[in-house]
């Protein structure tokens, strides 16, 4: 099951007649590109799916063949056919390069234009992030999904098998992982460029918006706490609270009923 909502018309710098679409997943990644719709002020058009079993739809293949969200579909005036767009971070460097390049930091030191080395911080903070949203972080947040689901889903019968298997992997492979990333994070926040505020310096960017679910979620599920991690905790706290975030998260709970942002 699907549902459509257009949002308030708010017009982005030089989008035209753009037409864009989410195609937004409940318990996905997609809640992120919401607000960054919402950020740019992009006029977009929402479509809302639940999920099948804990799997996305069907109807999503038919959008794009692996059937994922977050997707968008983007189609300038004039062109033929959309463009389908999939993979948060590509649509997030598409959506910030097109509609609001003011997401990123600049690239270069002033006078070190295309030098090697010559990469402003908070620029290479920002691609860095770009990537490890996704390609470090994300993989160990879906691998204590898998536990969990597999604990609570297991038959009586072998649930005790299946919790000190479960409970094992935690233990030697998943936590020291998590608490590694989360030390990380937390250094990575104090000591950001600029005053710090995000994780690339004073402002935010489309780096702290890809991390903002993962993130979000690990404070639930994952330890990511007050007491063991204050800064982190508290940088998450504050992108929760962010006007344009809120606003997403509250068109959602308008359409469905409700917003969960736990994996």
């Amino acid at each position: 099951m699907s549902s459509t909502v257009q949002p308030e018309q708010d017009v982005a710098k030089g989008q035209g007649k753009t037409k864009v679409i989410l195609y937004w997943l409940e318990k996905s990644r997609a809640q992120r590109i919401l607000w960054l719709l919402e950020e740019l002020k992009v006029d977009y058009e929402l479509k809302t799916y639940k999920r099948v079993n804990m799997v996305a739809p069907p109807e999503l293949k038919e959008v794009h063949p692996l059937g994922k969200s977050p997707l968008l579909s983007v189609q300038a005036e004039g062109a033929p056919e959309p463009l389908v767009l999939a993979e948060s971070g590509l649509i997030t460097e598409y959506l910030i390069e097109h509609f609001g390049p003011s997401l990123a930091p600049n690239q270069y030191q002033n006078g070190k234009e295309g030098q090697v080395q010559g990469e402003t911080e908070e620029w290479l903070r920002y691609r860095y992030f770009m990537h490890y949203a996704e390609g470090t972080l994300m993989p160990f947040l879906v691998i204590s999904l898998v536990l969990r689901t597999i604990r609570e889903k297991s038959p009586f019968f072998i649930k005790p098998i299946a919790n000190a298997i479960t409970g094992n992997i935690e233990s030697m492979f998943l936590k020291p992982n998590l608490e590694s990333n989360f030390n990380f994070l937390e250094s990575q926040v104090k000591s950001a460029p600029d005053g710090g505020g995000y994780l690339c310096g004073s402002k935010l960017t489309g780096a702290d918006i890809l991390l903002s679910y993962p993130l979000s979620a690990a404070k639930g599920r994952a330890g990511l706490s007050k007491e063991k991690y204050p800064a982190l905790f508290e940088y998450v706290t504050r992108l929760e609270a962010m006007e344009k975030n809120k606003k997403a998260v509250q068109r959602i709970i308008d359409i469905e009923g409700s917003y969960d942002p736990s994996l």
